[in-house]
């Protein structure tokens, strides 16, 4: 987010952000990061008094019918994906890590697909409770990523319910849920229970808050009256290029 003023190296830009005051980052490919450079961002947290956000568990199957097909190698990498972030998290002070359960499985019924991503989310979360880590499970706009399984906040209610475990919870990116369904604090409240970290972008343009057409003002008041103190990610692009645009964005969130 802030090269143009911190240069390239993640650690100088968690200092520029906490001299701006931000109080978390998110490194969505936090895994695939040498230990070493992990151990870097991890003390650069810790001397800057910053939370780890989200990376993702799942990358390698996220983006294909994974385990919407109810095939048991699609299952087993899955859980393998939970084994392999424990190390991860525990090493970068992480407790939660974005899951997106893959497309949909073409000539499968729907109720069949969805018993298949509740038991893999259910055996992930086995692996996950006794680290008290989150898998987020993030549904996402048809728009920008056509197929996907989880699509709907009443969708992902219904999987968390059924799952049941404090492993498993709902990333509720307000981008992707404005695209896709509105009614951001409705849709909120009714999931409220199941979400413990949300995403943040305008829509559209996917950029800061203020550039589109999401009143973000009465969005995070209305979180902040609910008592969230959890994670706000920005998942989004700016809307201006150079050092201008990092500005802006600071002072967006400002």
């Amino acid at each position: 987010m802030f090269s143009n003023h911190a240069g390239n190296d993640m650690v100088d830009q968690i200092d520029f952000m906490a001299e701006a005051g931000f109080r978390s980052i998110e490194d969505n490919g936090m895994r695939s990061r040498s230990v070493e450079d992990q151990q870097r961002i991890a003390e650069a947290l810790q001397r800057n008094d910053m939370r780890m956000g989200v990376f993702v568990m799942n990358m390698n199957c996220a983006w294909y019918p994974s385990l919407s097909t109810g095939k048991k190698e699609e299952l087993d990498k899955f859980v393998q994906n939970a084994r392999d972030s424990v190390e991860v998290a525990k090493r970068t002070n992480a407790r939660w890590m974005t899951v997106v359960p893959g497309k949909v499985a073409e000539d499968i019924p729907m109720e069949q697909q969805t018993a298949s991503v509740i038991e893999g989310l259910k055996q992930a979360s086995a692996v996950l409770e006794p680290h008290d880590l989150v898998m987020v499970c993030e549904p996402l706009n048809w728009r920008d990523h056509h197929g996907l399984f989880l699509q709907y906040t009443p969708q992902s209610i219904e999987i968390m319910e059924a799952v049941d475990s404090p492993s498993c919870m709902i990333l509720q990116d307000l981008y992707h849920q404005q695209a896709t369904e509105g009614n951001l604090i409705d849709h909120m409240n009714a999931a409220w229970d199941y979400i413990p970290y949300f995403q943040v972008g305008d829509n559209p343009g996917r950029r800061e808050p203020g550039t589109g057409e999401i009143n973000y003002a009465n969005v995070f008041k209305h979180m902040h009256s609910r008592g969230f103190d959890g994670i706000v990610g920005m998942e989004h692009g700016k809307s201006m290029g150079g050092k201008e645009g990092e500005v802006a964005l600071i002072e967006a969130y400002r």
